[in-house]
């Protein structure tokens, strides 16, 4: 059977997606128009299928290899080759040494006062805007916090400037993330700041350098630091390099967007935001961070970081390359073709998720996740190439959003308007504007017993997510 989509144009799809706003919305139309999967054209891929049914997608969960071309705009970051299309031999044993380090508590946990001390600086900063009245920017906040958190992991407490590895990795990713929103115009601007990525990258890059050689002089390999773990692995210098930089890239890219999303829905929700903060007042008594082991018991957090990434996933799609014929449902797509993983769409589908615009965060409780398929909900990518840092963003997402409800609350800037648009990530053009407000959190119990969560129907807001 013909897989039905969209007649070809000329232009190879690129005035269809820019006519949408980005290629997360195009998606959605598409599914919306032609059903769950989905022929397109896609720039840089001859045949492309998007796949937008979870129980469909479990046939394409085994793809091991990404497109080449879609991701060669990541070409100039990495010196050893582009870890984002590494070959099945390269990748596994990399995502097997990755996995050790980034999925692991003791990793967790080691990094976890430091990761503390720098979300505390933060609510610190905003604590001296709310008292000048003067509004925050999530995004632009947020994100440099997460970038901060991600240098202190991969460096560890041995970069010598932390300030200047965060600028030079926003001058790296301005000029290469940039290249793919914009066409670039020759000329001695372009030529400027193609010259001022090369010295930041170059900088990065000897940063690492300097720490593993204290690595290596001291005979340090600790398996739960990044660094230590390739270098214990015998790791050549150049992917380390590389690995780092993915690492930052990464988490630059997901855990400051994925606050900032749920901040801005909890603003527009009062009654989870209540029920919220009455959590952190019961599980963390008196103090204004928690600990580790009590993000466990924050269930009610977690249940909105997870729709909050629902609705607005920071990476809103994926991508593999098929290397035979691959049957799907009553498609066969060819062998060659890339197929395409709209997570937007596979969380906006209806069949899964009722009413798929609210925010409802009573649809994590045990009950409801065990209600759907596993591949309904995938913010951080399916299979052999999903994210190896999902635990580590996860926890330190969690971690920043208690310490920023624990201490305010949070108001939407009258008249500011919030719209989604792709950046790489799933962005919001003029940033997230807030009014915040010390919280004056009310009677606690400290070292109270765990909340219990409701039922995925008895906090139910029906106004629809913006």
């Amino acid at each position: 059977m013909n897989i039905p989509g969209p007649e070809p144009c000329a232009d190879g799809g690129v005035g269809a997606v820019a006519a949408a706003g980005g290629l997360h919305t195009y998606q959605l139309r598409l599914h919306a128009e032609y059903g769950p999967v989905v022929r397109f054209q896609l720039p840089g891929a001859e045949t492309a299928v998007s796949v937008a049914d979870p129980v469909l997608l479990e046939a394409t969960a085994h793809l091991d290899k990404r497109p080449e071309q879609l991701f060669s705009f990541l070409d100039p970051l990495f010196e050893a080759g582009n870890i984002q299309v590494l070959p099945v031999d390269e990748h596994t044993p990399l995502r097997r040494l990755l996995l050790s380090v980034l999925a692991g508590r003791p990793s967790h946990e080691r990094h976890f006062g430091r990761f503390t001390a720098l979300a505390t600086e933060l609510a610190d900063r905003w604590a001296g805007r709310a008292a000048g009245g003067e509004p925050v920017e999530l995004q632009k906040d947020l994100t440099a916090l997460s970038l901060r958190m991600i240098c202190a992991y991969a460096l560890g407490g041995e970069a010598a400037d932390p300030d200047a590895a965060v600028a030079a990795f926003e001058e790296v990713l301005t000029e290469h993330l940039g290249r793919l929103y914009q066409v670039p115009v020759p000329g001695p601007q372009q030529a400027e700041r193609a010259e001022r990525a090369a010295k930041a990258l170059a900088h990065l890059r000897a940063m690492v350098d300097r720490v593993v050689a204290a690595h290596r002089s001291d005979g340090r390999a600790d398996r739960s630091d990044l660094i230590g773990a390739l270098v214990e692995a015998g790791e050549r210098p150049a992917r380390i390099r590389d690995t780092v930089m993915m690492a930052m890239l990464a988490a630059h890219h997901t855990t400051g967007v994925a606050v900032s999303w749920t901040l801005h829905l909890l603003a527009r929700h009062a009654e989870e935001t209540e029920r919220i903060g009455d959590e952190l007042d019961r599980v963390l008594g008196d103090r204004a961070a928690p600990a580790y082991a009590d993000l466990r018991r924050l269930t009610r957090l977690d249940m909105a970081l997870k729709e909050s990434m629902r609705l607005f996933p920071p990476g809103p799609y994926g991508a593999r390359e098929t290397t035979e014929a691959l049957v799907v449902g009553d498609y066969e797509i060819p062998a060659g073709a890339t197929v395409f993983y709209p997570f937007w769409a596979v969380h906006m589908n209806p069949r899964y998720w009722p009413e798929p615009g609210e925010f409802v965060p009573g649809r994590f409780t045990p009950e409801a996740v065990a209600g759907r398929p596993r591949l309904a909900y995938v913010p951080f990518g399916l299979g052999p190439r999903s994210c190896e840092g999902a635990g580590l963003a996860m926890a330190g997402a969690e971690l920043v959003l208690a310490v920023l409800l624990k201490r305010f609350r949070f108001r939407p800037v009258p008249g500011h308007e919030v719209t989604p648009v792709e950046r790489f990530v799933l962005w919001a053009a003029e940033d997230i504007r807030m009014i915040v407000s010390p919280r004056d959190p009310g009677p606690v119990t400290p070292g109270g017993a765990a909340p219990t969560a409701p039922a995925a129907t008895a906090d139910r807001d029906r106004r629809p997510a913006p």
